[in-house]
């Protein structure tokens, strides 16, 4: 099969974490070199070891659609509300008019994770099915009196692919829709996804995006008890500190980010301002989490680019904050990257608004989009003492110029799953 002439832009981007509510506010918490990481205030969580995150303060999906569609929020979760949320600011910051669009080439891909249910609404039928003992549960209770306390729709409410689908309902997109369950690579993927289809003439426009909260009391008690959380409770802005010598484990954020990608010459035809061009992808699996599949990954993105190591400005790493997990990032990108004199600079956006799973990869390459149109790359925050087993140069400070045209956002899971994106500065040509 002959390769496509078909090029795919990023035109529009909806973003919202701990640091606003979108891009303007987002970006300018980054520049000032603000963390967004406080104590928990969406429940009382002093029961738990670990009492901080990324919250989005002061959210209210209410804000982001239309008056005539609020009545649908009632079968949202708070995942599905960002979502929602950044879809609508994507579209209005690429000054999308929907009526021009062909509905049926215009698609949603979505990244989503599993959605944490909120403990009030089955509080009842739990507390109906109990014989007095919290915890024990009656199951012949649970069937006859438990259940029907329950909202019949209940469960759509957390359903990973209802992203995408009040997404699509709300703005009638009737092309290519899907969601990528795959935990912190999901919307790297999905815009790999949706990239793919828009090369093979099977879409025109897409919204694409992740999102995804895991601050609320049932998700923290799993979190606390699974994964290698930071325990700096007493100073939370300094709790996330990827590929630092004193990192002592991950931060939980929350948001998402939805972006317009579309082809670029649907996207000249509506007059759009385009940020940047996805120039390359790639995915793999390092199965023994050692690095050399991450390199893998982002060496196949740079392959499809057509461009090496030297020509990119700035790695935007995964930086999780774990001990394990940063070493091994950190030796693949080493591998790819470790021969540029001057080293590449590594950006890490989680030391900021922490890590939002399944919309973290997109939130974090937002950063990389801004900075590439505005010229500057803000600094990582926390990064203090270098540790010898993560062999990169991170940046830290000051807001450094972008001096190239290209950045790379890498991401994987925990379990090995691993994704590269490689976005070109839009210049109106490309590059020789």
């Amino acid at each position: 099969m002959a390769a496509s002439s078909r090029r795919t832009v990023i035109s529009g981007i909806g973003t919202l974490n701990a640091l606003g509510q979108n891009a303007a506010s987002v970006w300018d918490g980054f520049l000032q070199g603000r963390s967004g990481i406080r104590a928990i205030r969406n429940f009382d969580a002093s029961g738990l070891p670990v009492r901080i995150a990324g919250e989005v303060p002061g959210f209210d999906a209410k804000n982001f659609v239309e008056k005539k569609e609020r009545k649908s929020l009632r079968m949202m979760a708070r995942t599905i509300e960002f979502a929602v949320a950044a879809a609508q600011l994507a579209l209005t910051d690429g000054a999308v008019d929907k009526s021009k669009l062909d509905r049926t080439r215009f698609g949603v891909e979505c990244g989503s994770g599993l959605i944490a249910m909120e403990l009030p609404e089955v509080a009842d039928a739990s507390a109906a099915s109990t014989n007095g003992q919290v915890e024990q549960v009656d199951l012949l209770k649970w069937g006859s009196e438990g259940i029907p306390t329950i909202e019949p729709l209940w469960m759509l409410k957390y359903l990973p692919n209802m992203l995408a689908c009040h997404v699509s309902i709300l703005h009638d997109a009737q092309g290519p829709n899907n969601t990528i369950t795959e935990s912190d690579v999901a919307s790297l993927l999905a815009l790999g996804e949706a990239c793919r289809i828009l090369e093979r003439d099977a879409a025109d426009f897409f919204l694409v995006g992740g999102a995804e909260s895991k601050i609320n009391p049932l998700s923290m008690v799993r979190q606390c008890l699974f994964e290698p959380l930071s325990h700096r409770n007493d100073d939370p802005e300094k709790a996330c500190r990827p590929f630092d010598r004193r990192r002592d484990g991950l931060v939980l954020g929350e948001g998402g980010t939805v972006l317009v990608v579309e082809d670029l010459e649907h996207a000249r035809r509506r007059g759009a301002r385009i940020y940047a061009e996805v120039a390359g992808f790639g995915a793999s699996f390092d199965a023994d989490r050692v690095g050399h599949g991450l390199a893998r990954a982002v060496q196949v993105a740079l392959n499809e680019a057509g461009i090496g190591p030297k020509e990119v400005d700035h790695v935007n790493a995964h930086g999780l904050g774990s001990i394990d997990s940063d070493a091994w990032e950190a030796r693949g990108l080493a591998e790819v990257f470790g021969a540029c004199s001057p080293p590449v600079p590594v950006f890490a956006a989680k030391s900021a608004i922490g890590n939002l799973g399944s919309g973290g990869g997109l939130s974090e390459l937002a950063v990389s989009l801004l900075a590439l149109k505005h010229g500057v790359l803000p600094g990582t925050l926390n990064y203090e003492e270098p540790d010898p087993a993560c062999p990169v140069s991170v940046h830290t400070g000051a807001p450094r110029p972008v001096t190239k045209l290209h950045a790379v956002k890498v991401g994987f899971t925990q379990m090995g799953q691993c994704a590269a994106v490689v976005v070109r500065r839009w210049d109106g040509e490309r590059p020789a």
